[in-house]
């Protein structure tokens, strides 16, 4: 194929739109403030990624019921995407032990809605801010069985964490027999050397609640000093409201 110059080739126009760009710009700020001061009071969060298509009788929403239950035990917050399923499992074991239980809720026309068991939610329009709030507020991470927006979380938190973006915060991928293609295929990118050997640490895999909250215990707890909160006033001044206030 000849090579063409600059000169030769007729590029594309793509969107241009400064006001587009800017309304967008404070769109996106909006949402962020709107999160933040939802679940300023959340403190130490726990969150847990799985499917909103499980309904309630099934193995893995029992199963994500009793390991939030007991991660809430320790006084961590579980922290979800707010919808059903896995969500409603990890918010619903949280209120089952009077643990807090907050969300951040994506807006879709279909399938997503706010459970019945937060103490705090916020919708979100915007995918990206919505993980962002996801990962601020946890100091480890819970991968349950679930679809593709389950695998996007649990690699972009993997992926923060092995680039250095984020602290070596505790992920627990739980069910092997579920992620036994995503073990080997992880296998695979270290024998292909396209990730490091200890890159393989950055994640437990168990079946073992037990197993699964001993590691938050010792990786997130201890390892990062948390200690029993303080109890803070809400900043009449911010129009601040304190945890247990109702949803906003």
């Amino acid at each position: 194929m000849a090579k063409q110059s600059n000169q030769e080739i007729r590029f594309l126009e793509g969107p241009q739109s400064r006001w587009k760009d800017f309304v967008f710009t404070v769109k996106v700020v909006k949402e962020f403030v709107k999160g933040f001061r939802t679940l300023h009071f959340a403190g130490p969060c726990v969150c847990v990624f799985g499917s909103a298509r499980f309904p309630e009788d099934h193995p893995t929403y029992a199963k994500t019921r009793e390991l939030s239950a007991e991660i809430a035990k320790l006084g961590l917050t579980i922290m979800t995407g707010g919808g059903p399923g896995v969500m409603e499992a990890a918010n619903r074991g949280a209120k089952d032990v009077g643990g807090k239980s907050v969300g951040c809720n994506i807006v879709l026309p279909h399938e997503q809605k706010p459970n019945p068991f937060l103490d705090k939610s916020v919708d979100m329009r915007y995918f990206f801010v919505r993980k962002t709030l996801l990962i601020k507020y946890s100091y480890a991470f819970v991968v349950m069985p679930g679809g593709f927006g389950t695998l996007d979380e649990y690699f972009e938190a993997l992926t923060l964490i092995q680039t250095g973006k984020l602290k070596e915060f505790p992920i627990i991928i739980f069910d092997k027999a579920y992620h036994r293609d995503i073990i080997e295929h992880i296998e695979k990118m270290k024998a292909n050397g396209t990730i490091s050997p200890q890159d393989l640490d950055l994640c437990l895999f168990t079946d073992s609640v037990d197993e699964a909250v001993n590691y938050i215990r010792e990786n997130a707890i201890r390892k990062f000093g948390l200690k029993p909160e303080e109890k803070r006033k809400a900043s009449w001044w911010l129009f601040e409201k304190g945890f247990g206030n109702g949803k906003n």
